[in-house]
């Protein structure tokens, strides 16, 4: 029988904020073990949460780039449920009135658009870190607090592919969107994947099965994928799907289970009466909003559009958010984006990874790259000469200098190009011949001995032209 793939995603994203979602204690990855906590996070008596209004600044930047309703009046709940990772016992969290509602996004599937509504997004504070030990177990309170925004889909999921596709989008976004780091393996963004097949074409759905803490976007994919035959496998054996929570072991690339979910959990959810509701104002909203930076969709459109880059340079740029505004920031002057894309993408990042140099860490500013590039476009050198100026702009020097100490601006005066490939065809008889017998490899060997000729300062292009027309005429 054939199945189709039911797949809902939640991601737990960290906010990047300063201080805790509900203390003013600091966070930084990595930190010395409990050297991160305040009263507040480790709950002693008398102490009261205040909300970090940056960490609900990021999550409406966030409903924004997701598509979401807003909701003005800030509400937070308690979820009574005993958590051994909490100092308090309990977590405050948005379970009545999520801060978002009611969005989407749009993946690129199978040639064309797919939506992915988003059912909410609402705010909580993260847990602390647990070591479990053979005989103990070890907690560390620094992650107790962090500003979390929970990100939740609706079932339209419907593959592992999809499922990875939905995963980058979102962290793409959210990474140019500047409200988390999305490092996935520090755990700043999580996945839980639920995951339930049904016979094709089916409305009904089946008994759902989920995955926590996938910790890749590779994970993703192959969890889902691995699930789905999993559940069909004993479908097809007359056997029932049991409704559980599982992991997935890397090295095995199987889902292991966890523990059965036999009935919802009671999390006895009620207002948290420490947290006054908050209402916000549409001025604030709208500042935001104003103050948001372009996304990749946007830049996409930009590049595509207005630059006429193909999809291949587009993506390429896109794929890494500084690359992307170095590119921006090259754009400012630069008169070709296809020389400048070239030159940044495959020529600057080659040069870069050589020294396992980041792009936000360059010797060639943007302004430099621009100025090779616009030198490039005007023809006063050629593509081969760029690279090589290239080369020595990481000394920190800037394009004209290096042309000028090197002497080798690109000859594009036709007349002493002329004068050159007159003399390569007395020289060379038999290439002519070669030429009208049509052996074509008799032009490029001519092109490249005007180019030795010119010490590698002649404009191929027009030498290849000026050939040509000379070698109609004789």
């Amino acid at each position: 029988m054939e199945y189709d793939v039911v797949v809902g995603i939640e991601i737990h994203l960290e906010l990047t904020t300063n201080t805790k979602m509900f203390s003013g204690a600091p966070y930084k990855f990595k930190s010395e073990a409990n050297t991160c906590t305040n009263e507040i996070d480790l709950g002693h008596p008398g102490t009261l949460p205040c909300v970090n209004m940056e960490a609900v600044k990021k999550a409406i930047m966030t409903c924004f780039a997701l598509n979401l309703d807003i909701d003005k009046l800030i509400k937070f709940d308690r979820k009574n449920y005993y958590y051994s990772d909490l100092p308090k016992g309990f977590q405050i969290t948005q379970q009545f009135h999520p801060i978002g509602k009611n969005g989407y996004i749009e993946i690129y599937v199978n040639g064309g658009y797919k939506k992915i509504r988003i059912n909410r997004a609402h705010m909580e504070e993260d847990t602390a870190k647990q070591f479990h030990l053979y005989d103990e177990t070890l907690i560390d309170f620094n992650r107790a607090g962090v500003p979390l925004l929970e990100i939740v889909s609706e079932p339209d999921i419907a593959s592992g592919e999809e499922a990875a596709l939905y995963v980058e989008k979102l962290r793409q976004t959210l990474d140019y969107l500047g409200v988390s780091d999305v490092k996935m393996e520090e755990g700043s963004l999580r996945c839980d994947v639920n995951v339930s097949i049904k016979p094709k074409g089916s409305n009904e759905f089946g008994t759902k099965v989920e995955v926590k803490n996938l910790n890749s976007i590779a994970n993703v994919k192959d969890a889902i994928d691995f699930e789905a035959n999993r559940q069909a496998e004993l479908l097809e054996k007359g056997e029932k799907i049991v409704q559980e929570t599982r992991r997935f072991d890397e090295k095995t690339m199987s889902t292991v289970s966890m523990r059965l979910k036999e009935s919802s959990v009671d999390y006895k959810y009620f207002p948290e009466p420490n947290i006054f509701p908050i209402k916000i104002d549409d001025a604030w909203i709208n500042s935001i909003k104003e103050a948001m930076p372009e996304l990749p969709d946007a830049k996409s459109k930009r590049y595509l559009n207005e630059y006429k880059l193909s999809e291949y340079d587009t993506n390429l740029l896109l794929a890494n958010k500084m690359m992307s505004s170095f590119f921006d920031e090259a754009m400012k002057s630069a008169t070709n984006p296809k020389n400048l894309c070239n030159l940044l993408t495959s020529e600057l990042v080659g040069l870069l990874q050589k020294d396992e140099t980041p792009i936000e860490k360059s010797p060639v500013t943007p302004v430099n790259l621009a100025k090779l590039s616009n030198i490039l476009d005007k023809g006063e050198i050629s593509s081969k000469q760029a690279k090589e100026v290239l080369e020595e702009m990481l000394s920190g020097k800037d394009p004209e200098t290096i042309i000028n100490e090197k002497g080798i601006k690109q000859v594009s005066n036709q007349d002493e190009i002329l004068k050159i490939v007159k003399e390569v065809l007395d020289e060379n008889p038999q290439s002519i011949e070669d030429f009208k017998n049509g052996k074509d490899r008799a032009l490029g060997f001519m092109v490249g001995q005007v180019m030795k000729k010119s010490k590698g300062q002649a404009n191929p292009k027009m030498a290849s032209e000026l050939l040509t027309k000379e070698l109609s005429e004789r």
